[in-house]
């Protein structure tokens, strides 16, 4: 009895002692494998949150980018100094509708011109009731900067308008280099922060003060997310905004890491990502959401922790009372893994909606890469289209000649066969063979070139590429009476590039010079090619009026042209093609009419 009460009083203490181990134990791998995959949930948000902050400013950068060169191209503008060193109101009204007309084509919220003295001379909102025009901005910061440093850059509360957006601004220098004015654009970014807020993630952007601009929630905007003096506080409100106090940020976010942000009662959790890539001192802030993201791969660890420790204490203990549990094991057995498996298979689907929604956003990202492949294939192509309209008429016209001599043959073979001269059916014939195989050229090498292609790039002859360009302009080249002097030409050379986008490089330019020969006495291209180290260099010459000096500076940006009903993309796009070959295509400059110099990688 005593030896009863001994092993039962026994026993009861190695249960607690064994409960109390596996419960210390399960208490700590439950919190280090929650610790761990905190740690592989936060790295994810945060990698997450910089592919999408990269993207946000990508979009940021490439509005401001097409906004700044708005001013710095009408900085140089005749009309504008002309109006600022000698305001009329004939002047005036013809700036007013053409900054009116700019400001449409570019979105600039407003367009409008300062004399030196800061008043505005000319406005595109000139019909508004909140028409600039007749205001006086020199306590402006950026007409002040602007006079003093060429331009500036500046982002506050409208004085007219109340709309908050960047100021933009470029002095207008007289020819001596005094000033004589500033040209303003302001842009506004409503439709940037809607489509920010559409896409879910909370975003704004800062300038070197740390003061909020541009913004998803509007009630952010004007705050500071960094400690500023009382006298930089108040310089700031009476310039950018109506002179109320700013006040900071409801948060303090870090650098990089995790952030609580408080908002219409709700405590969220947030992974805070920045970048600076945009210029002007600015610095895009994103949060992106973490509560869903950070708690469930955490919770789904913790409880497979906790049901690995429960399993392995439930195991020991079965060993351990096996003889008293001998019955009941079995049942406790499959009781135990019944609930593993469930609790495993219900955590297995949750990470795997995870995996898949994980894959469909990569392949949404490659969807979109394949997307910008295709429009830029699609752009090369509608070039190609586009040239081939351009000598189509000549192309009809050498297939006609053929043609109709084909026609004549076949007429006199049948004569002749009616005679009984096969001799003379077979030279007719003859003869018909020859002109078909010249117009299956023709047609081969028109049909070859329309073709959407995108091959490797190989070794191609100079001269092939050359010789199937020419022969789709040759009939224009005839027509407008242009000689083609190919001496200089070097036999044998080979590049690496593609056949077909080489033949439409050289089409390309060899459509300009025929274009401008127009008018010319005894027009005339040049071709020549020579071997340079271990470059080829091929260049193509004519003896047109050249390239106007403003159009010269501007050559390879797309839209700028000379020509009256040209977009401005063929030289762009021959520049890109020519670069996609690990080359280069340039204008050199003569004294006599237009020089473009192909440099390609030598085939050996």
């Amino acid at each position: 009895m005593i030896r009863s009460r001994l092993s039962r009083l026994s026993e009861t203490i190695q249960w607690r002692l064994f409960a109390g181990v596996w419960l210390i134990v399960g208490v700590l791998a439950i919190g280090v494998a929650g610790w761990l995959a905190r740690m592989d949930a936060e790295a994810a948000t945060r990698g997450q949150a910089e592919t999408a902050a990269v993207l946000h400013a990508a979009v940021l950068t490439s509005e401001l980018e097409r906004q700044q060169a708005v001013p710095s191209v009408l900085a140089v503008d005749p009309e504008l100094l002309a109006l600022v060193t000698a305001p009329s109101t004939g002047r005036r009204d013809r700036l007013n509708l053409k900054l009116e007309q700019l400001a449409g084509e570019v979105r600039a919220a407003a367009l409008y011109v300062l004399d030196a003295d800061g008043t505005a001379l000319a406005a595109s909102n000139w019909r508004e009731p909140t028409s600039f025009v007749g205001s006086n901005y020199r306590f402006r910061p950026y007409y002040i900067e602007a006079m003093r440093d060429g331009e500036a850059a500046f982002f506050a509360l409208g004085t007219v308008s109340g709309r908050p957006g960047l100021y933009l601004a470029r002095r207008i220098d007289r020819p001596d280099g005094t000033p004589a004015g500033v040209i303003v654009a302001k842009v506004e970014f409503d439709a940037l922060e809607q489509t920010w807020r559409n896409a879910g993630e909370p975003t704004y952007v800062t300038d070197a003060d740390g003061v909020v601009l541009i913004t998803t929630w509007p009630e952010w905007r004007f705050r500071t997310t960094r400690p500023l003096s009382e006298t930089r506080r108040r310089q700031l409100a009476e310039e950018q905004t109506t002179g109320e106090p700013l006040q900071d940020m409801p948060f303090t976010p870090p650098e990089s890491g995790l952030v609580r942000v408080q908002r219409d009662g709700a405590s969220r959790l947030y992974a805070h990502e920045t970048d600076t890539s945009m210029g002007l001192g600015w610095t895009l802030h994103l949060l992106w959401p973490a509560d869903q993201m950070m708690s469930r791969p955490v919770g789904a660890a913790r409880v497979l922790a906790g049901l690995s420790i429960a399993l392995l204490a439930g195991l020991t203990g079965i060993l351990l009372r096996r003889r008293q549990r001998a019955r009941n094991r079995a049942v406790e057995e499959e009781a135990a893994r019944a609930e593993l498996e469930r609790q495993v298979a219900l955590r297995t689907t949750e990470l795997s909606s995870a995996n898949q929604r994980l894959n469909h956003e990569m392949e949404e990202r490659r969807s979109l890469e394949l997307s910008r492949q295709v429009l830029e294939d699609e752009l090369v192509q509608a070039n190609k289209l586009a040239t081939v309209g351009q000598i189509a008429a000549g192309v009809a016209h050498e297939i006609n000649q053929p043609i109709a001599a084909i026609r004549t043959h076949a007429d006199t073979a049948g004569v002749y066969l009616e005679r009984g001269d096969q001799d003379a059916a077979r030279r007719s014939l003859a003869s018909i063979s020859g002109l078909t195989e010249r117009v299956g050229t023709i047609t081969d090498e028109l049909r070859a070139f329309s073709r959407k292609t995108r091959s490797e790039v190989v070794a191609v002859d100079v001269e092939e590429a050359i010789e199937g360009a020419l022969l789709l302009v040759s009939a224009r080249l005839r027509e407008r009476g242009i000689w083609l002097d190919r001496s200089a030409l070097s036999p044998g050379l080979k590049v690496k590039a593609e056949r077909n986008r080489l033949e439409q490089v050289v089409l390309n330019l060899l459509q300009n010079s025929i274009e401008a020969l127009e008018g010319i006495a005894t027009p005339t291209i040049a071709l020549s090619s020579k071997r340079v180290g271990r470059k080829v260099v091929i260049r193509l010459t004519d003896n047109g009026p050249g390239l106007p000096e403003d159009v010269r500076e501007r050559l390879f940006t797309p839209f700028v042209t000379s020509k009256v009903s040209g977009l401005g993309l063929g030289l762009v796009i021959s520049r890109d093609l020519v670069a996609g070959f690990g080359g280069e295509l340039t204008h050199e400059p003569a004294s006599v009419g237009t020089v473009f110099q192909i440099v390609l990688a030598h085939a050996s």
